[in-house]
């Protein structure tokens, strides 16, 4: 399998990845435009403009969009992020020109018919309502606005109910205007592809977009803070974020196997501890993510009132042992999940062709899987163990807690327990 590169003269950069024996390929287009992209009174807009693209261009409507892809047995959909705005398709090899021209055609067409905006105005409320009916998805919202407070990064995707509200179809114009240069957008492309066919249909498609220089996103700076909020649930919710590596640091991976270790899967500290040994919970995870300038390592657990603050000091507790006799053996099971994992994932030519477009996106190019595999069997206990001390010690801590959580530690005492 052959990564291949281009770019055309105004900037528009092409990437794909052949996967020989595929009857299938996974196509998208991955626009530098994500949450973290907006001021404040754009706050949501980009999530907005994600749904937009489906209802409707100049040459097709809503339902002609989707019959189009689905006809051929395809799929199409979208997701916004905080970095990114991803449209894309799953083909089967002969139909990759058709989903290159629908996936052309809604970024680069659409109408913003006002009756539509109406319409998916209201799905959108109905979508951010439903986020704040399910517990374990609002607390993470919480979790990145106390980390990355009064910030572009810190604020939800979705946006509150008030702006949504308010867009109008200028405001969704205006955005386009501003991020959806040449510049800020990659195609991607893997499985049953022809990289040079791609190339035309993308000079075809993008080659007239005049260059444009995106905005420059805020730099982040992770404050740290707490967020409670009290309400008659079943379970206590419980989370936890600490200042971890951006994605352009190598100790991005250390931070990613400390993270693995210490709560990625049945064999972690976590889960044996708190959830095996001392059955205080039925979930609870660790994990790593980055953005470009920052990171954050995530601890999360459900739990009844009465153990949330047990269930609280114990993970502090095993996050401070860790830090002291992470093994050997626990290391080197932590890198052969996390490398098993992203080898399965590229198994996939969708998650693949995201791969190629976010490693564009990063660094320009796509370093190798054998430079990725050598950086991770790289790390070392003592790396591992450097991280934890600076996870269980050091690191700015944000902490976010819903439900019966009366009981539950405030983040003051929870940093007192980190510096006993």
């Amino acid at each position: 399998m052959t990564v291949r590169q281009d770019q055309l003269k105004n900037g528009f950069r092409i990437v794909s990845e052949q996967m020989p024996g595929l009857q299938s390929a996974a196509i998208g287009i991955w626009v530098t435009a994500g949450g973290r992209h907006e001021r404040i009174e754009q706050n949501g807009i980009a999530h907005f403009l994600e749904h937009m693209a489906f209802k409707g261009t100049e040459r097709r409507s809503a339902l002609q969009i989707a019959e189009a892809i689905e006809d051929v047995g395809g799929y199409i959909n979208a997701y916004t992020s905080r970095e990114v705005t991803a449209y894309y398709a799953r083909v089967l090899k002969d139909d990759v020109a058709l989903a290159m021209d629908v996936i052309g055609d809604i970024v680069l067409n659409p109408v913003f018919d006002p009756r539509e905006i109406e319409v998916e105005r209201g799905v959108i409320l109905q979508e951010i309502g439903q986020a704040y009916d399910t517990p374990d998805d609002v607390i993470f919202d919480w979790l990145q606005e106390q980390s990355y407070h009064d910030q572009p990064l810190g604020r939800t995707i979705l946006g509150p109910s008030e702006r949504v509200s308010a867009f109008s179809r200028e405001d969704l114009s205006g955005f386009v205007a501003e991020h959806y240069g040449p510049e800020q957008m990659i195609l991607s492309a893997a499985g049953a592809v022809d990289h040079d066919a791609l190339m035309k249909m993308a000079e075809a498609m993008f080659g007239h977009l005049q260059p444009r220089k995106g905005l420059i996103p805020e730099t982040a700076r992770f404050t740290g803070g707490e967020a409670r909020q009290e309400k008659e649930l079943e379970q206590a919710h419980f989370a936890l974020a600490l200042e971890s590596p951006g994605y352009r640091d190598d100790a991005i991976y250390s931070a990613q196997i400390y993270s693995t270790a210490l709560g990625g899967g049945m064999s972690s500290r976590l889960f044996q501890e708190v959830r095996e040994t001392r059955g205080l919970c039925y979930t609870i995870f660790a994990q790593t993510g980055a953005y470009a300038d920052t990171g954050t390592t995530t601890i999360y657990a459900g739990t009844s009132a009465d153990q949330v603050a047990e269930l609280a000091t114990i993970t502090i507790d095993e996050m401070k042992r860790a830090a002291e006799d992470m093994s050997a053996e626990e290391v080197a099971r932590a890198r052969a999940q996390m490398k098993a994992g992203m080898l399965m994932g590229l198994e996939s030519p969708s998650n693949r062709a995201e791969r190629l477009a976010r490693l564009v996106q990063i660094w320009g190019r796509v370093p190798s899987l054998e430079d990725t595999v050598a950086k991770i069997d790289a790390v070392s206990t003592k790396d591992v163990r450097a991280f934890a001390e600076n996870m269980a010690v050091q690191a700015p801590a944000a902490l976010a807690l819903y439900g019966p959580v009366s009981g539950a530690p405030s983040l003051a005492e929870l940093q007192e327990r980190r510096a006993a």
